[in-house]
């Protein structure tokens, strides 16, 4: 689940990491905290959602909280598979296209109400209209037949969505898509309820939703307390409340204080939390995560629309020092797009690394010439504070030794950098996904097929599109994934982007904090979690 990190999107724990050197420190004591039923309270160091609205939600800060307190039809178990959520099981028709949901009887919104499919009727085609303003509607639920006509305007209701009864819902596709359950799991496809919705355009601040928990209190930039869903359909949590402190210090410090029970590891503090003789050591917890970080080019504008101006800016970047030195190892250098752990994830791949003579050469051989003759590049970036994070540094310092060329930083307020490099980019610009489902298509698909929402650079290949679109019907799963890997190798080779790190989550968990994980999307996985202090 979740896409861009700006979410810098899908926040993660490395870019909360840069970002809690960045933000002033404010919020409160713990002495402030509503009252909650000794025992079960956990209490966690967050930055705060951005939104609490399924079908705005997109970037993890938000994804956090939109995920405990809604849910869908499906969900991904711990396998990272598409498993029975509201819908109880389903049914898919023989040419793949067809899908009858039957959901369970007697599942409840927060408030009691109970949910039927007229509510995922009424919710996709919510997210789908344009008014709402959804940035994900098209990529997660354009599969669907009648989705794209209510995207643009040309409909009100999704022609493939039938309501058969209360409890069965029949959906139907362009094609048969294997990823099409997965894209089911992401928050757009959650379900909400109208009356909440309607009942104001800041209904999100009080949800209504079906989740593990339900929002208690929410002071922001202070703190955010979920409470214990009772009535949840499958088993209720373990927890009471889940205190979010909201930018309330600095998470290591707290940690130490014993105001929070899990804290992230900074690259500041890591060699203290992985010190084998240190107290952390057993407290450490590593989670891997299916993530990208990268520069993305903007190649219909000059001077990256020449692809060799892309391939010199790649080959002048020293990642694999960036990794080691500014983020203490606490990540992966990636030499191509798709993550270790991801179905066809391939380690043969070379990837445009590390050579500064072959980058000179490079800008010798495209139409510019010599580095001189290139304009000043702005990068754009996602933070506010105006310091910029040291591994962007790096990369730019490495741009200029070799390259000799001017770059310019342009950070953004989280909240207006995914309008501004979708609308208004510029020459490059700062960015991670985190996957949404395990699957390549999650990646390649949706960041660099022509027709992909979240393909901001606009990169065009009419072979990489070809190889993608065969890819997404093709039944076999060994050529599938073939496929995938065909088209990456396009992609790493045309320079489409400059893929920098695959990231790790490092957490600090107190002994307990019992069941403690977070997901591959780095979500942690509240309603497993249970305090034990004996």
């Amino acid at each position: 689940m979740k896409g861009p990190w700006w979410r810098l999107a899908s926040l993660t724990i490395l870019s909360i990491c840069v970002l809690a050197t960045l933000l002033p420190v404010s919020g409160c004591s713990p002495g402030q905290i509503s009252p909650s039923t000794p025992g079960q309270e956990l209490n966690l160091w967050d930055i705060g959602p951005i939104t609490l609205d399924p079908a705005i939600s997109s970037e993890m800060n938000s994804h956090i909280y939109v995920m405990q307190i809604f849910s869908g039809l499906v969900r991904l178990d711990a396998n990272a598979k598409p498993a029975p959520d509201i819908a109880e099981n389903w049914q898919k028709s023989e040419d793949g296209k067809t899908y009858t949901f039957f959901l369970r009887k007697g599942v409840k919104f927060h408030n009691g109400k109970e949910v039927t499919a007229h509510d995922f009727k009424y919710s996709w085609e919510r997210a789908c209209n344009p008014r709402t303003g959804s940035q994900t509607a098209a990529t997660y639920l354009g599969d669907i037949v009648g989705a794209r006509d209510v995207l643009e305007g040309k409909a009100k209701e999704i022609s493939g969505v039938k309501v058969l009864d209360n409890y069965t819902l029949q959906v139907t596709i362009d094609a048969p898509k294997a990823y099409f359950l997965a894209k089911l799991t992401y928050p757009t496809a959650f379900v909400v309820d109208q009356t909440n919705v309607e009942s104001g355009s800041k209904w999100w601040q009080k949800p209504n939703g079906t989740g593990p928990f339900k929002l208690k209190e929410w002071r922001q930039g202070e703190l955010l307390v979920l409470e214990k869903n009772n009535k949840f359909y499958r088993e209720p949590p373990r927890l009471n409340t889940v205190v979010f402190h909201l930018l309330a210090g600095m998470p290591m410090a707290m940690y130490e204080m014993g105001e929070i029970d899990v804290s992230p590891v900074f690259e500041d503090y890591v060699e203290r939390a992985t010190d084998e003789s240190g107290p952390f050591r057993d407290q450490l917890l590593v989670f891997p995560e299916l993530s990208l970080f990268y520069i993305g080019f903007n190649t219909r504008k000059p001077p990256f629309d020449d692809i060799n101006v892309r391939r010199a800016f790649c080959h002048a970047v020293d990642k694999e020092k960036i990794v080691r030195i500014i983020l203490k190892g606490m990540a992966l250098k990636a030499n191509g797009i798709l993550p270790p752990n991801m179905p066809g994830y391939n380690k043969d791949i070379k990837g445009l690394d590390y050579d500064p003579n072959r980058a000179k050469e490079l800008i010798a051989r495209s139409r510019y010439g010599n580095s001189e003759n290139l304009q000043p590049i702005t990068l754009t970036v996602s933070g506010s504070g105006g310091n910029i994070p040291a591994y962007v540094g790096a990369v730019i310092n490495d741009w200029q030794r070799v390259l000799g060329v001017e770059v310019i930083v342009r950070q953004l307020d989280p909240e207006i950098f995914p309008y501004h490099i979708k609308h208004e980019l510029d020459h490059m610009f700062f960015s991670g996904w985190i996957a949404d489902y395990p699957d390549p298509q999650n990646f390649l698909e949706i960041l660099f097929h022509s027709n992909a929402e979240y393909n901001y650079g606009k990169y065009t290949n009419r072979d990489v599109d070809a190889i993608l679109d065969r890819a997404a019907i093709e039944p076999n799963e060994p050529i599938r994934l073939s496929l995938y890997q065909q088209a990456e190798e396009l992609i790493v080779t045309e320079a489409a982007c400059l893929p920098l790190w695959f990231n790790e989550n490092y957490l600090l968990v107190k002994p307990y904090v019992k069941n403690y994980r977070v997901d591959a999307q780095g979500v942690p996985l509240l309603s497993e979690v249970y305090i034990d202090k004996k």
